[in-house]
């Protein structure tokens, strides 16, 4: 009784990229770094000769991974760092904020060596998708490919042609529409995703169609069902 729907879908992506070309040189690609915004927490350690230097800056949570103090990022994009007290860091990039961070405790020790990156960093990743759900970026930074395939790559009902990424500047929610049919698709500033995107694949209309046919065929098969289970009740009376 369930239907198959023939509707012709387009299930390659960047299908207007000749088959015989690797070189991409010629697709202009905007590649921008992730900046450090209020709510985030970032992982920062310090490494100097001095032990009483590494103590001081580097103020371990228990059971923290790798030896890292963490800090939450405040709504003015600042934080508490010991020995430099309210240093403000919001808008920066990990490396502008790793530079920044060395220079001022390069007066407190000599040679400090910092690291940074983000502790909360995840994408979520829902709709035609094999396994929706959020996802930690443990290297700073993540592509839209990158979290489809984490997610377990888009279903055959997936809309390659019109994949929406939800991103919050400063407090305003606002919406990139990419169609990975095409190449282009690799210049839009929500190719790069930056912490806490999420990605929505919408379901073609092919899905909608199936699901409303199959739903059409329920009541029927229901009744065919019951009629066939009055049928051998008698039948075994008899």
């Amino acid at each position: 009784f369930l239907c198959s729907c023939n509707t012709k879908r387009n299930l390659v992506y960047f299908s207007d990229l000749n088959a015989q070309e690797s070189d991409l040189s010629n697709v202009p690609f905007e590649e921008t770094e992730n900046k450090i915004l209020p709510g985030d927490i970032l992982n920062i350690s310090v490494v100097t000769s001095s032990i009483e230097s590494n103590n001081l800056f580097n103020n371990t949570i228990p059971g923290t991974a790798n030896g890292l103090s963490t800090y939450r990022v405040s709504k003015e994009g600042t934080i508490s760092f010991p020995g430099l007290k309210v240093v403000k860091l919001g808008g920066m990039t990990l490396v502008t904020a790793k530079d920044f961070l060395t220079t001022k405790l390069s007066t407190l020790t000599k040679d400090p060596t910092v690291n940074i990156s983000f502790a909360n960093f995840r994408v979520t990743v829902i709709g035609e998708v094999a396994r929706p759900g959020s996802f930690q970026v443990t290297n700073n930074q993540i592509n839209l490919l990158e979290a489809i395939g984490q997610a377990g790559d888009m279903t055959a009902y997936g809309r390659r042609d019109n994949v929406m990424v939800v991103r919050q500047v400063d407090g305003v929610r606002t919406i990139g529409r990419l169609n990975i049919n095409s190449v282009k698709a690799l210049n839009s500033p929500f190719y790069s995703l930056k912490q806490n995107d999420i990605v929505y694949v919408e379901p073609d209309k092919s899905k909608e169609q199936s699901i409303n046919q199959n739903n059409r065929y329920i009541p029927i098969v229901s009744a065919s069902i019951s009629v066939l289970a009055v049928v051998i009740s008698v039948l075994v009376r008899r």
